[in-house]
């Protein structure tokens, strides 16, 4: 028996390294919208109107469903929460 050893979280749950990345990505933002989200002395009914997003699907950000999102998606949410998404690219 052998023992696979994966180099991080992310290359463990996913099939290939491009799905780790997006995966690695969408957490991310997600966990950096509700940081900003947290900050605000708001419901929840009032962070969603806040984010352009339902009540439920707030509930699903904040619980970290990161499949729940696409890349593309949490890239439009996180200005309205106050954040600029930066592209830093690099080669492996």
């Amino acid at each position: 028996m052998t023992n696979k050893t994966d180099a991080s979280v992310w290359d463990a749950i996913s099939d290939t390294a491009e799905q780790a990345e997006n995966v690695r990505l969408r957490s991310e933002c997600m966990f950096a919208v509700r940081v900003e989200a947290e900050k605000w002395d708001a419901t929840q009914a009032e962070a969603a109107k806040r984010l352009g997003l339902t009540q439920p699907r707030l509930n699903d950000l904040l619980r970290g469903r990161v499949d729940k999102f696409s890349l593309d998606g949490l890239v439009n949410i996180a200005p309205r929460a106050g954040i600029r998404v930066q592209a830093l690219l690099s080669a492996a």
